[in-house]
């Protein structure tokens, strides 16, 4: 019976009547009065000088000309990607896969993790547009490394590279009756990717 006590069962987000009191009367007038009035009637030479500066902002291009805006590589999608970088095929795939098939046609490549220190280095390399020497001790002696990156790099695109529009046309390849109508049928839907995912 104490004057704080509150129904023990009640359901989430909501409240006895009893529990509620409106206060909209109960607001001073002091504080109604001194609502500020818009921001635009009291400070508009703040509002035209945020005005003026959102219009002189340099473009994208320009940022990135000076070197201000770095494109990302990792995690963006990949016909954009092409098309800011002017490459047919993403630079770290071609850097990967060069280096793969001349150091690295050893056992488990794309199935053995490599150290992940090493992945995140080449992994901030490649997102700074550098392209890392792949030749040094460190990546020759960790050489599942630059297969775990190039894995990394196709589990981020945000639409994978056989595309989701496509998803139920691979699924449906896959499960053919026999190979050559297996290979048929994928060689097929292979056709309908987009360029960049093609290449």
């Amino acid at each position: 019976n104490t004057p704080f006590a509150l129904p023990v069962l009640l359901q989430v987000g909501f409240f006895p009547s009893e529990c509620v009191e409106l206060i909209n009367d109960k607001v001073p007038q002091s504080v109604t009065n001194s609502v500020p009035k818009p921001v635009s009637k009291k400070h508009g030479k703040l509002i035209t000088f945020l005005r003026t500066f959102m219009k002189s902002r340099p473009t994208k291009q320009k940022l990135k000309q000076r070197g201000i805006l770095k494109e990302r590589v990792f995690g963006c999608d990949l016909g954009e990607h092409l098309l800011n970088s002017g490459h047919d095929v993403p630079q770290v795939l071609k850097s990967c896969t060069e280096f793969i098939e001349k150091h690295g046609i050893v056992d488990g490549i794309y199935r053995l993790s490599g150290i992940a220190s090493n992945i995140q280095k080449l992994r901030h390399e490649f997102d700074s547009e550098q392209i890392p020497d792949l030749t040094k001790d460190i990546y020759i002696q960790d050489i599942h490394c630059v297969g775990s990156l190039c894995k990394l790099y196709f589990r981020e695109l945000p639409n994978p590279l056989l595309t989701y529009q496509l998803y139920e046309k691979f699924s449906d390849a896959v499960s053919a009756a026999t190979d050559e109508e297996r290979l048929v049928k994928i060689h097929d839907v292979i056709q309908q990717l987009p360029p960049p995912h093609y290449r």
